[in-house]
């Protein structure tokens, strides 16, 4: 699908600028005949042939008018009415895709559904971990990190508080960070704990080959780990509650044909910022409403990478860990789905993890996950197809909703209608956007987006105004991704900055100085001068179109991202 939208994208440019070059050579446009035709012009004159040349009142210009009007119905209107078709027909795939999700997660809250009615779950040997040790199975916790200065201390003490027998429960912390210092830190900590009793291991490797996926590889490598029938992994920056394993390891233990169980993000800086905050209705959907959606019906949905628990016979049987993506988690839980393997999503259990709390950063996670995505589907459609394991009906929802609509046609429609149709499309009048496209499916869409976040109401002006901005990268990062254009691959750790509940202040980062390409961010700045000079010509010669209000708010959002102004000022408390 996008890579017919970049043949689109080429077939316009080269038949936009064939039809000038053909005009330029027929002398259908000469912008020298005005300045022949005396003394130099002034301003105000130039501004009288400009406007002549825009509505064709000029005599002057009359001509240069005519081949424009010409090429514009003849050339630029067709192309550009076939890419509204286009996206016409993905945005309609993708409405009915929130729709459906929305319609299974209010289904599921409206009845009280919990997934104890599909899985047992019972309490392992009653409240009282002290009895009948024996029946508690032993279970790995694996914490990667990458120079995690911040926050390597929240993680390791939650890991090391869990309530499970301690002969039961090995905390394995997997540094791969790069400074000494920050390596010397951890280690340290990681002796203090083993001091007070707790079963803990300290590994590192000579490489960061693999990134996540390798360090999670190596550390079942080990012979403790072999010997663990469970794993749960947690990101640096995440805390379980002390009785995380109690609610979910029963899942487990009780259905053997589940393989992961996966609990639900909570953020301990949501209400930092407005990026904070929009950020936060994002995952909300995700976890409210697809993750959801995904459990209830077809027992499938994309690992999130941490704050779940796997069984170590899926992950070996699965294949174990890749690092052919930037998204392993999703690999993983997609090879173990067409092993047979189900999931459990557990909404009530939630773990706490910070929001990347600048826009940068949250760029770079949106890059990798986008690009992942959509690499994976490259990667993974035909086994998909020719899996044995997996009925029909669970191949289509994996192909169609998981990967084609969420991690290709969402961004893709999302990001040429809004970002480029649609302000172009004030300048040629010969082009048709029906109504039902430009604004009932919006309103549809955000409406299943905002029914689950009644509290949020006041928030998503501005949540739609910044995931307009973002299709920018997430189109970029899916098109790298399905392509494998260069920086498919790449990986970029998230920084944090350590943020607790109990903090009233938002540590910051150490600042450095830095250069004005990575103080501001150039792609969102072109597009806010696109809009506004769109939004502009509109504004001035709006005929029967009026998308002006719209497009002068859009065009703020890209310059007020483009000088990154979300991510460090407190807004809305």
């Amino acid at each position: 699908m996008e890579a017919g939208e970049i043949g689109g994208a080429l077939l316009f440019l080269l038949a936009a600028a064939a039809a000038v070059a053909a005009a330029v050579s027929v002398g259908a446009v000469d912008f020298s005949r005005p300045l022949a035709a005396g003394a130099p012009l002034g301003f105000q004159q130039a501004v009288s042939w400009l406007i002549g040349v825009l509505d064709g009142t000029s005599s002057a210009a009359a001509d240069v008018y005519g081949a424009w009007v010409a090429v514009r119905a003849g050339v630029i209107a067709p192309v550009l009415q076939v890419a509204v078709w286009a996206c016409m027909v993905m945005s309609v795939m993708l409405v009915v895709e929130a729709v459906y999700n929305s319609v299974v997660s209010l289904g599921v809250k409206a009845i009280g559904w919990r997934p104890e009615w599909r899985f047992k779950w019972e309490p392992l040997d009653g409240a009282d971990e002290e009895k009948g040790r024996a029946h508690y199975p032993l279970v790995l916790v694996q914490i990667p990190m990458y120079n995690e200065l911040e926050v390597y201390k929240l993680s390791i003490a939650a890991a090391c508080e869990l309530q499970w027998p301690k002969d039961r429960i090995m905390v394995q912390v997997l540094d791969d960070s790069t400074d000494p210092f920050i390596k010397n830190l951890v280690e340290l900590e990681c002796e203090n704990w083993a001091n007070k009793g707790v079963n803990i291991k300290y590994a590192t490797r000579t490489s960061r080959k693999g990134f996540k996926a390798g360090a999670l590889k190596k550390g079942m490598e080990c012979d403790y780990a072999r010997q663990s029938e469970y794993i749960a992994i947690f990101d640096a920056d995440f805390q379980p509650e002390p009785d995380f394993l109690l609610r979910t390891v029963p899942f487990l233990v009780h259905n053997p044909e589940v393989a992961l169980v996966q609990a639900r993000w909570s953020f301990v800086n949501d209400t930092t910022s407005l990026l904070t905050r929009v950020q936060k209705m994002f995952f909300d959907y995700h976890f409210k409403v697809e993750q959801e959606a995904g459990s209830a019906t077809f027992a499938f949905f994309s690992f999130n990478g941490t704050a779940g628990v796997w069984r170590t016979v899926a992950i070996k049987e699965a294949g174990g860990w890749k690092d052919r993506t930037t998204v392993e988690d999703m690999d993983l839980a997609v090879r173990a789905t067409l092993k047979g393997w189900k999931f459990v999503y557990v909404g009530d259990v939630r773990v706490k993890s910070e929001l990347p709390s600048t826009y940068k950063a949250y760029c770079r996670q949106q890059f990798r996950w986008s690009s992942g995505g959509a690499h994976l589907f490259r990667k993974m459609a035909k086994d998909v197809l020719v899996a044995k394991d997996v009925s029909l009906l669970k191949k289509s929802y994996m192909l169609y909703s998981f990967f084609l609509v969420r991690r290709v046609i969402a961004p893709t429609a999302a990001c040429i209608l809004y970002n480029i149709i649609l302000p172009v499309s004030v300048t040629i009048p010969e082009l048709y956007l029906p109504v039902w496209g430009v604004a009932y499916i919006p309103t549809v869409l955000t409406i299943v987006t905002a029914i689950r976040h009644p509290k949020n109401l006041h928030i998503m002006p501005f949540w739609i105004l910044f995931e307009s901005v973002m299709t920018v990268r997430r189109m970029r990062a899916a098109l790298t991704g399905l392509l494998e254009l260069e920086g498919f691959n790449q990986w970029v750790v998230t920084k944090k900055v350590g943020n607790d509940l109990e903090d009233s202040e938002v540590p910051l980062l150490q600042k450095t100085r830095k250069r004005l390409r990575e103080r501001v961010n150039f792609p969102e700045i072109g597009f806010s001068v696109f809009v506004f000079l769109c939004a502009s010509y509109n504004f001035a010669f709006h005929g029967t179109r009026s998308y002006y209000i719209y497009l002068y708010l859009q065009g703020l959002a890209f310059l007020l991202l483009g000088l990154n102004f979300t991510g460090t000022c407190s807004c809305c408390q």
